[in-house]
């Protein structure tokens, strides 16, 4: 019996250009997420926080201290008087790491639906803390990462949405998740960021190559010979094709 975990990190390189992961079925029967690292390897349950913890007897902290903002509210009527100390908000962003390690890994394996799952989850404790945090300090250690969090989610969502072919749903999520990034800067009168922000650029490019890539509807096609037909004057034609567009417009 060892405990060495040589011949494990010796058969599975390590790739410095690139997220290593993978999944593995564990001894208790279920799957688990593992990442390889330059010095070591993580391994992370693939429901639940991810070192498979459970503190409070609740799935997380998060969970635990939403259950105490929902007892104080109860008792109190109302959140005025909830706090989070410094010690608290530390313990919530060191698990959000753990989950960031976690929805990274599963990005890269395109489990898309759990990568909105815990980017979500990660973007409720940015909301805690930066509502009830005693310290401005504890706000901004997490807050300044929402843009990236939000990108994440929403190139999720939007990746799922073109696996089912629906480009039009897949713009609309990239369009609305820019303009939540962009709505972070001006909530915090950071608007001379925007141009410098790395996720603003990639959505806003996505965007483009979405809509380059995007195969041509009805409309589309009817657009480009209306197009066509008024270049050559041919007037009675262009005419048909704009009754044929007003009918699409008007269909349920």
């Amino acid at each position: 019996m060892t405990n060495d975990i040589s011949p494990i990190l010796e058969s599975w390189e390590f790739k410095s250009d690139n997220v290593t992961v993978r999944r593995i079925k564990g001894l208790d029967g279920h799957m688990k997420l593992q990442m390889r690292l330059e010095l070591g390897l993580l391994q992370m349950e693939m429901e639940g926080r991810p070192d498979g913890k459970r503190p409070y007897n609740r799935e997380s902290l998060l969970d635990y201290y939403v259950g105490l903002l929902e007892q104080h509210q109860k008792f109190f009527g109302g959140d005025e008087g909830f706090e989070l100390d410094a010690e608290a908000c530390t313990a919530l962003r060191q698990e959000s790491l753990i989950y960031y390690y976690r929805y990274l890994g599963l990005f890269h394996l395109e489990d898309y639906q759990g990568v909105i799952r815990d980017t979500e989850r990660n973007m409720q404790v940015f909301d805690l803390i930066w509502q009830y945090s005693t310290e401005d300090c504890d706000r901004w250690m997490l807050e300044q990462y929402r843009p990236y969090v939000i990108m994440m989610n929403t190139r999720a969502k939007a990746l799922l949405s073109l696996q089912d072919g629906d480009y039009e749903r897949a713009l609309q999520q990239v369009e609305e998740g820019t303009e939540r990034i962009e709505d972070f800067f001006k909530e915090h009168d950071r608007e001379d960021f925007m141009d410098s922000c790395p996720e603003l650029s990639f959505l806003t490019q996505w965007i483009e190559d979405i809509r380059t890539r995007k195969p041509p509807t009805a409309k589309d096609k009817l657009l480009q010979l209306l197009k066509e037909a008024v270049e050559r004057e041919h007037y009675e034609h262009a005419a048909k094709l704009r009754d044929a567009i007003r009918k699409l417009d008007q269909a349920p």
